[in-house]
């Protein structure tokens, strides 16, 4: 039997994607939480007590205090889980965060606003790369490092949340 040599190169393009989707894969200490230093600009992984990874990032347009309603640009504060994954996020890729909480909500009802949502750890675009605090409250890595983020965090990590 003759195998063509266009059924050879498409054979080794696939086994080089799969190769390269394989080395992609995180491999070490499971992430048990998350926590961001909102104030000192700082994402730390940790495995129980040992930081596994540290990385530095930008928040929204107004990041001083905690979210309190939908297009103030801040950040919420406080103990919240990645709740959803987004490989196809228009910034790149993104994990979800899951506020706002049953507290964060009643919090804006009583004042009579909406709490917002749709808060991430995401990338970067090339445009917002050099532009300090950008984002509408979400937390924002350069792409290399929400490659490595996105592999090794899992759907429920708990993520705490600081000034």
């Amino acid at each position: 039997m003759m195998i063509s040599r266009r059924s050879m190169m498409v054979g080794t393009a696939l086994g080089l994607a799969g190769c390269s989707a394989a080395a992609s894969q995180y491999t070490g200490p499971e992430v048990t939480r998350i926590q961001v230093l909102k104030g000192q600009r700082t994402l730390q992984l940790f495995h129980d007590r040992t930081v596994l990874k540290s990385y530095r990032f930008n928040l929204g347009f107004n990041p001083i205090g905690h979210k309190t309603q939908e297009g103030d640009g801040r950040t919420p504060e406080g103990a919240y889980r990645i709740d959803r994954r987004n490989p196809n996020s228009r910034y790149y890729l993104s994990l979800g965060i899951s506020y706002p909480d049953r507290n964060d909500v009643a919090a804006a009802r009583a004042r009579g606003v909406e709490p917002g949502g749709d808060i991430f750890i995401h990338g970067t675009p090339a445009r917002w790369m050099n532009t300090p605090d950008w984002t509408w409250g979400c937390i924002a890595v350069t792409n290399e490092d929400m490659d490595e983020i996105y592999t090794m965090v899992q759907n429920e990590t708990k993520i705490f949340i600081y000034a």
